[in-house]
């Protein structure tokens, strides 16, 4: 049986549903993170983002990534 867990993001501090017993449905599963991101998000968060959070995350460490490290792949 799937297990939803009503969370409040620790980011922005709105009401989101994390599926973990049913990740496929889950609104972070269509959200690819790298490693470095994953990595990078841990250092300050240690559970669950709402999707707007993280799609706001992924973005700023992309755009540091390419304006201070333009060469690094």
């Amino acid at each position: 049986m799937p297990i939803h867990e009503n969370k409040i993001c620790p980011r922005c501090q709105q009401p989101f549903e994390c599926k973990v017993g049913d990740v496929s449905n889950c609104q972070c599963n269509g959200l690819h993170l790298t490693q470095a991101e994953r990595d990078h998000i841990a250092l300050k968060y240690n559970d669950c983002l709402c999707i707007g959070c993280m799609r706001e995350l992924k973005n700023k460490y992309t755009l540091f990534k390419e304006k201070f490290f333009p060469d690094f792949q």
